[in-house]
């Protein structure tokens, strides 16, 4: 079980922003530029595998993504990881995944407590645990970016009516591969696009 702690700024020291990101990219080998990206919550969910083996189903957590409901879902597997170690904070989901720079800061101070009362000292490889896969404010050309507001479920970059609706509408003057790779892309962001929101609309059901 997992050592509760309970603390306020008026009784501890905190580092500063930029040491607390750094310390987490450090140790989870990631890298967020802001303390505002750590609102995806999987930094949170692999601190926890990091503490206590088995307690976070790793393979389901979204390490690069810049889409709301997907940091909900990293939330939901953060707070069951909590629930089944007793630990007894409450995470503040609604406010966490809108990406404000005190709320997350907040967060993170009482995580970095927590996360040195409970460390064993053991060997953990961030990168190794989670099959190499980035852990990244995504961003639609790639790397680290501003986060990108949620509104529609439509994954950033994407928008009804694009040239997928209407193939024939392609460039006037082009390579005929590169447009037919173009092309390809351009369904399979509609697929993905399609996804989101059957997802979104389970959320909503729950």
């Amino acid at each position: 079980m997992a050592v509760n702690v309970y603390s306020t700024n008026l009784t501890t020291e905190n580092l500063s922003r930029h040491e607390m990101l750094a310390w987490v990219n450090n140790i989870l080998q990631s890298d967020f530029s802001k303390i505002e990206e750590l609102c995806t919550g999987a930094a949170y969910c692999q601190f926890m595998d990091m503490l206590f083996p088995n307690s976070m189903p790793l393979k389901r957590v979204k390490f690069r993504t810049n889409l709301e409901h997907e940091y909900i879902q990293n939330f939901k597997l953060l707070q069951a990881s909590f629930k089944k170690m007793s630990v007894d904070k409450i995470i503040p989901i609604d406010k966490l995944i809108k990406g404000r720079f005190q709320d997350n800061l907040e967060f993170l101070q009482w995580f970095k407590k927590f996360f040195d009362a409970n460390y064993k000292g053991r060997d953990y490889d961030a990168s190794a645990a989670r099959e190499g896969a980035p852990m990244v404010f995504a961003s639609v050309g790639g790397g680290s970016s501003r986060r990108v507001p949620f509104s529609s479920g439509r994954p950033a970059g994407t928008s009804v009516g694009t040239a997928a609706d209407h193939p024939s509408e392609g460039p006037a003057h082009g390579d005929g591969e590169d447009t037919a790779v173009l092309l390809a892309s351009i369904v399979e962001l509609r697929k993905e696009r399609d996804f989101y929101f059957s997802k979104l609309r389970d959320i909503e059901v729950l």
